[in-house]
């Protein structure tokens, strides 16, 4: 069983759709990417699966049971976590304070071991540790926000854009990271980008958004030679 599965969801703001009847599921330690333009509904998706976007239809089940009623905070608690677009640390907290208010659904004596968990996936924020979220540069702050969601030791990690406005070596090494931390904790991921070339050599699946519709879903394989995927998203 997937531990994952999104149903038909449509996701609405007021009058205006974010979805339409998307679907997809993911399997355990699976790296899924949802690839698409901006505005092609990526992130209303992972909105719903964390209670932060409401759906006039559809289904989410996570874990086996059917999380739409369920609040933001329930979720989190569940065993989802979330890295936003634009990271979003708390800029005047060091990078310490910034990892121990990503461990706020899980018991406090756990903080402290988990913390140097994650320096070790990312030593550089270990460097850092006193530092000022504010003085970190953007690749820094894509690491921490990275480590703040995965304080709360999730199963299912919603990653949205980490690949925005970084150098591409900065992004490589994100996902060699990623990778890194799927093996050892057995992490599913799905991944929310723009850069389809990057999300699509990470992932082992994807499906394709266009105007808030779920196109195509398939291996990443197929999905690299298709030359309508190609020409879309990869340029080529």
């Amino acid at each position: 069983m997937p531990l994952i599965t999104v149903s038909d969801l449509n996701v609405r703001y007021g009058r205006i759709a974010g979805t339409h009847n998307v679907s997809f599921s993911v399997e355990e330690g699976e790296i899924f990417a949802l690839v698409g333009s901006n505005g092609a509904g990526k992130s209303s998706a992972m909105k719903a699966i964390l209670g932060m976007a409401s759906y006039a239809s559809g289904s989410i089940v996570f874990d086996g049971a059917d999380i739409g009623k369920l609040r933001t905070f329930d979720i989190v608690k569940r065993g989802i976590g979330y890295s936003p677009e634009g990271r979003r640390v708390f800029a005047q907290l060091s990078v310490a304070e910034n990892l121990r208010m990503g461990a706020y659904t899980r018991p406090k004596e756990e903080a402290g071991e988990r913390i140097e968990q994650i320096y070790a996936y990312f030593p550089r924020l270990k460097e850092r540790a006193k530092q000022n979220a504010s003085s970190l540069s953007g690749g820094e702050q894509q690491m921490l926000a990275i480590g703040r969601a995965l304080m709360s030791r999730p199963k299912l990690f919603l990653l949205d854009e980490p690949s925005l406005g970084l150098a591409p070596i900065i992004v490589e090494r994100i996902g060699d990271i990623l990778e890194d931390i799927r093996s050892k904790e057995n992490l599913t991921v799905i991944l929310a980008e723009q850069n389809a070339h990057w999300a699509m050599h990470l992932a082992s699946r994807a499906v394709i958004f266009e105007l808030g519709h779920s196109v195509n879903t398939d291996s990443t394989e197929v999905l690299l030679r298709d030359p309508s995927v190609r020409s879309a998203y990869l340029g080529v």
